[in-house]
């Protein structure tokens, strides 16, 4: 499933996926490994858990809450990373 991007409010948008693991403790450890991109990257998702699935949310707040490089580029790591986790 590819990102989509979602329009809210005026002239403001987001990327947005949701990812499916085997349980909980397979989501978190996602999550965690998230984190330190978004560390890495200095720019942090918008994003909930329910169980096993992790829904993300992406757009840059210094943007005016829309797309930009930054959140494309993070969508592209999180991808990479949740394809090395699923082999």
């Amino acid at each position: 499933m590819s990102w989509t991007e979602e329009k809210f409010g005026e002239g403001k948008s987001y990327l947005g996926k949701t990812f499916e693991f085997e349980d909980f403790k397979e989501a978190w450890e996602f999550m965690n490994e998230v984190a330190e991109i978004a560390e890495e990257l200095q720019h942090h998702p918008n994003w909930s858990n329910v169980y096993n699935r992790v829904t993300i949310l992406l757009n840059t707040h210094d943007a005016g809450d829309t797309i930009t490089d930054k959140d494309r580029e993070m969508a592209k790591a999180i991808d990479g990373l949740f394809e090395d986790e699923s082999k």
